[in-house]
């Protein structure tokens, strides 16, 4: 898909008119005085929650953001395989997939040995490695994610737009308050022209702060980003450009041996790029405000480290100069380390708001949004009495450790981009080697969540050896068994708050009377101590809070669906229509065995308990039924 050919426009470039891209949003008059949830912030990992409650009618939700209208030219934008994961939950991967530019191998560049003051190419690898996730890494603008996320919000049950031109002047929690009560007190201030000035109240049972490294919600709560600076100064731009260097579409690493590193991202639409230049080394305690940085300097500095090649600017979308600094949170809400035993989160911070690091990784909007999809369906549970509150602390204890992972990985890849900087000048070799040891990381999928309440232990872990617990669930290609079509297992699960349970069969035939999986169904479907039973509320469907979905191993063409048990047909909705997407074979026809590919054991079979962000929470034995149900009876509600 090729646009920006006679210069950059934002929007949708399906839309042929420019002028008919900027459409209007936001919410028109005032906030509403009481929510569940308000958010502050439209950046991606606001936007992220805001689509996940939204998918909720009975979850009021209030959205808030500073700036006057959403965001035209981003950021960010690099994509990683595991939030494209997430965005096909969400439902517009598609769209992304089309618009996007694909990232399918990286080159490096080094100096010549013979002539320094040149660069030749000295390496080249595959960008993700093969298997690692049915979507690919892709490169699109930070504003068209945000364009996705707004369209699932209006287009769900909730209804959602945010309210534009709204700072946040302070918040106050009320101590005495019950785990029911509109408990926080906000106060925003209208800076649109017609309203400025004005001062709205709003009361809510939970806020999250996703308003950036200089977030007063994280202030207002006592937090602080701790760290240090690097001393570099980087600049970053989007340009529309000719050059004569041969890997301008490819993503590439290049060190100088004078001038520093540059780091070229191809951008959607065929012809803009993203450059980020090493600029200069700061004194300590120096701001890079101070140097006074111009695009030119930015494009000079280019220049000299792309010789002999050249590079000619003919348009810059968009442009800025930044610090590398690594700074963290010790926490992700208002609750001290020493009274979590005693006191409830009623304050949450996400993304930029509690973890800053470099964009060189292309980390930093994908890790942002994981946290929100983490938080988000925690507080879905939470409102609609699915769980109990203390669930909530689990939200700052998992993401705050995989924010550490990430501002240590980003110091050793930022400094490795800025060998050149240092004695011996760059290492090309160690840059590459780097980059390809680390690949399941900046893919997003090395997330490894502890055990805890929601992360089971592992003494089954051998039953599917390739779905590890705490990491996401590897999806892989099915046929679905009630039509043949070919689809993939991980897309089962939704953006929608429901835990999934994947059931394996073993080899016996599963229509089988006593079959494992029918003893499981009877189990599930009838019994009094059954987890689908004692969650859910009486009068909704059967899948609505647990969802189980059989895997067989048998072709899809020995098995009959009628003889499946009735818990496998479900009946749904107003109708009670029969619900036949709930089984699936291996594509034995294009080599895509599941068991094979996922190690799962032929002979037992298991069962894969799957979190609603997609995260393996424990691997059972078909037949450990106690431990199914003790899993989710330790952390969820009794509806009946």
């Amino acid at each position: 898909m090729q646009f920006h050919l006679n210069g950059f426009q934002p929007g949708d470039p399906e839309i042929a008119d420019p002028a008919a891209r900027i459409q209007a949003s936001g919410a028109a008059g005032g906030v509403p005085e009481k929510v569940d949830v308000l958010i502050v912030g439209c950046g991606p990992a606001g936007l992220t929650l805001a689509a996940q409650l939204a998918q909720f009618p009975d979850i009021k939700t209030c959205i808030v953001e500073q700036k006057p209208g959403r965001l035209l030219v981003g950021q960010a934008d690099g994509i990683a395989c595991r939030t494209m994961e997430m965005f096909h939950a969400f439902g517009f991967s598609e769209r992304v997939l089309k618009e996007a530019c694909w990232v399918n191998e990286t080159t490096f560049w080094k100096p010549d040995e013979r002539m320094p003051e040149k660069i030749i190419r000295s390496g080249r690898v595959q960008d993700v490695e093969d298997g690692l996730s049915e979507f690919p890494h892709v490169i699109l603008n930070q504003a068209r994610i945000h364009d996705g996320f707004l369209d699932i919000m209006r287009k769900a049950p909730a209804r959602l737009e945010p309210h534009y031109s709204r700072r946040l002047l302070d918040l106050q929690v009320d101590p005495a308050a019950g785990p029911a009560d509109h408990a926080v007190t906000v106060r925003l201030e209208r800076v649109d022209a017609a309203n400025e000035g004005r001062v709205e109240t709003i009361k809510a049972r939970y806020v999250v702060g996703c308003d950036g490294a200089r977030s007063t919600v994280r202030k207002s709560i006592g937090r602080e980003l701790l760290g240090d600076s690097a001393n570099h100064a980087w600049g970053v731009m989007d340009v529309l450009a000719v050059t004569d260097f041969p890997d301008i579409r490819f993503k590439a690493l290049i060190q100088s041996a004078k001038d520093g590193s540059l780091l070229i991202i191809p951008r959607e639409g065929g012809y803009m790029v993203r450059l980020y230049v090493e600029l200069a080394k700061l004194d300590i305690g120096e701001r890079v405000a101070n140097r006074n940085i111009t695009a030119d300097d930015v494009i000079a500095k280019a220049q000299r480290i792309l010789r002999p090649h050249t590079l000619e600017v003919k348009e810059i979308a968009w442009w800025s100069v930044y610090e590398i600094g690594q700074r963290l949170t010790d926490k992700f809400d208002d609750v001290p380390e020493t009274e979590v035993a005693a006191r409830l989160p009623r304050i949450f911070i996400a993304g930029d708001a509690c973890h800053t690091h470099s964009p060189k990784a292309g980390q930093g909007m994908n890790v942002s949004m994981q946290d929100a999809f983490n938080l988000g369906w925690k507080l879905a549970a939470v409102l609609r009495k699915q769980c109990a509150p203390g669930l909530l602390h689990s939200y700052s204890a998992e993401r705050q450790a995989v924010a550490k992972e990430l501002i240590d990985f980003d110091r050793e890849w930022a400094g490795i981009l800025a060998s050149a900087a240092k004695a011996g000048g760059a290492d090309a070799a160690r840059t590459q080697d780097y980059f390809v040891r680390h690949g399941r990381y900046t893919a997003g999928t090395a997330t490894h969540y502890r055990p805890s309440v929601l992360t089971g232990a592992t003494p089954h872990q051998h039953l599917a050896q390739g779905l590890v617990i705490g990491t996401r669930f590897h999806s892989a290609p099915v046929i679905r068994l009630a039509d043949a079509k070919p689809v993939h297992l991980g897309h089962a699960a939704q953006a929608d708050g429901r835990f999934r349970i994947y059931a394996f069969s073993g080899a016996e035939d599963p229509t089988a009377a006593g079959s494992a999986i029918c003893a499981l169904c009877d189990f599930l479907g009838e019994t009094r101590d059954s987890p689908v039973r004692r969650h859910t509320p009486v009068g909704v469907d059967i899948d609505s809070v647990i969802d189980l979905r059989a895997v067989f191993q048998q072709d899809h063409r020995e098995l009959a669906v009628a003889a499946m048990p009735s818990l496998l047909l479900p009946r749904k909705g107003r109708y009670g229509l029969i619900d036949y997407e709930k089984m699936f074979c291996p594509d034995l026809k294009n080599g895509h065995d599941v068991f094979a590919m996922r190690g799962i054991d032929r002979k037992a079979g298991c069962m894969v308990v799957v979190r609603p962000d997609q995260y393996v929470a424990t691997v059972l034995p078909l037949d450990d039924f106690a431990a199914l149900a003790a899993y989710f009876d330790a952390f969820m509600l009794q509806a009946n």
